[in-house]
């Protein structure tokens, strides 16, 4: 049997700037394990919301095992993230899709 990762991530994934060796943190995120200074935009749970910020300890609970979290970019700090969400957000609008991030983010994948 095979297991699936605790994500999956977007095909045009966003990288902070601080965010070193993309490849072994893609990884780490995959399979699980914890990383102390690396958070991670991903996919609201919930029908209200459109994109969280999710520290990546987070994708080590066994529900992330069943249900994947789905990462559209991975930053090396909150703040980072915070500015990362920004940068999506006038993309967006200068799209016409102001207010639609994931229909933005899918439109362009």
């Amino acid at each position: 049997m095979k297991k699936n990762g605790f994500c999956t991530f977007y095909k045009n994934l966003y990288f902070g700037k601080t965010v070193k060796r993309h490849s072994l943190v893609k990884w780490k995120l995959y399979h699980g394990s914890g990383q102390f200074t690396i958070f991670c935009l991903v996919r609201a749970m919930n029908e209200n919301d459109q994109l969280e910020i999710i520290h990546s300890a987070f994708l080590k609970q066994a529900y992330y095992r069943e249900h994947p979290a789905y990462i559209y970019g991975i930053a090396g700090s909150y703040e980072e993230a915070l500015d990362m969400v920004v940068d999506i957000s006038n993309r967006a609008c200068e799209a016409g899709m102001e207010g639609q991030l994931i229909e933005y983010l899918d439109k362009n994948a």
